[in-house]
């Protein structure tokens, strides 16, 4: 009931509303009403309450509440169930306990801080508390497992235009899953899947934004590739809107994937995002280090690269990792 409350509260920001209104309105007693207010007052919320006039929501804190990013989605799916969570070890794995028993399709679970949060190949990220987007995607695509490491491609793309739609900053995409800033990592996605040879179980789209962030949350080692949003412009975002966009162009870019079956939809698009094509790479794998020039991605989301006899060679994000030769990209 907290909850609905709070929805009224955010859909009338301009007038007041009585103790009497919200009563009626949602079935429950005005001291029943108070007490709820109260406790958004605990949480954060700066609430005017006036004798004879009722209640307005004056300002919001800055925590990912699932009623306040749900009145800014334009979505259909996407986020309509969203999970919150103060604190997990990881988003995913989360989500991968909570598909044990079922879940609806395009839940979202967002946390304030992972204190194990992770991306490919095992390693770890940094999840301060109330300072980034840590959330995971949970979906159900009936596509073919080969075809789940186009849906990071698909997330790269949202992340992208969300940030450009809400803070006004152009950033590209370091082949495959990360979003660049300045040349430093800002995002990295993980996606993991449940599935078995011919269908997928379900799909866990990780994705982990260093938004408000300072120079102090990373270590030494990180800074040198990583940044922040904050740091780069300079002034605080709002995490809500952030998430909002990205999940309408997530849902924008997979829904389309779902219909046509493939990327060939937005891969001009993407290429066009991409920071290293057309750069010295080296590919990093389980059989050690070569020297290659990125030269395209596929419709698959495979790397094209040209070695140095000149030969072509296809790489996917499963098989190896890529770093430029004289930095991050």
């Amino acid at each position: 009931m907290k909850d609905e409350i709070l929805k009224e509260l955010i859909n009338n920001k301009n007038r007041y509303l009585s103790g009497q209104e919200l009563s009626n309105k949602l079935g429950i007693s005005r001291t029943a009403i108070w007490k709820h207010i109260n406790k958004l007052k605990e949480e954060g919320y700066i609430i005017n309450s006036v004798t004879n006039k009722g209640y307005i929501l004056v300002e919001a804190p800055d925590i990912l509440h699932p009623v306040e990013i749900k009145e800014l989605l334009n979505t259909n799916f996407i986020g309509k169930e969203i999970i919150y969570l103060n604190s997990v070890d990881s988003t995913n794995n989360y989500g991968k306990k909570m598909a044990e028993n079922d879940f609806t399709d395009g839940t979202v679970i967002i946390a304030e801080e992972q204190t194990s949060g992770r991306g490919r190949l095992g390693r770890h990220w940094i999840s301060p508390k109330g300072k980034g987007i840590w959330m995971t995607i949970m979906l159900k695509p009936d596509i073919k497992p080969d075809q789940a490491s186009q849906i990071t491609l698909i997330a790269a793309m949202a992340v992208l235009k969300g940030i450009k739609a809400i803070c006004d900053m152009d950033t590209m995409i370091k082949w495959p899953n990360d979003i660049v800033l300045n040349g430093k990592k800002i995002c990295g996605i993980l996606t993991e899947m449940s599935g078995e040879i011919e269908r997928i179980n379900y799909l866990c789209v990780g994705i982990g934004i260093n938004v408000n962030s300072e120079e102090s949350d990373f270590t030494d080692k990180a800074i040198d590739i990583a940044t922040s949003i904050k740091i780069a412009k300079g002034v605080k975002v709002e995490r809500k809107k952030l998430i909002a966009r990205i999940l309408d162009y997530f849902e924008s870019y997979y829904s389309t994937f779902l219909i046509k079956g493939s990327l060939k939809f937005m891969m001009d698009e993407y290429k066009r995002s991409l920071a290293n094509i057309g750069k010295e790479v080296i590919l990093i794998g389980k059989d050690g280090e070569i020297l290659a020039k990125a030269e395209d991605v596929t419709a698959e989301g495979h790397l094209v690269v040209r070695l140095g006899d000149g030969t072509l060679m296809e790489v996917s994000s499963g098989e190896v990792s890529v770093r430029g030769i004289y930095g991050y990209i």
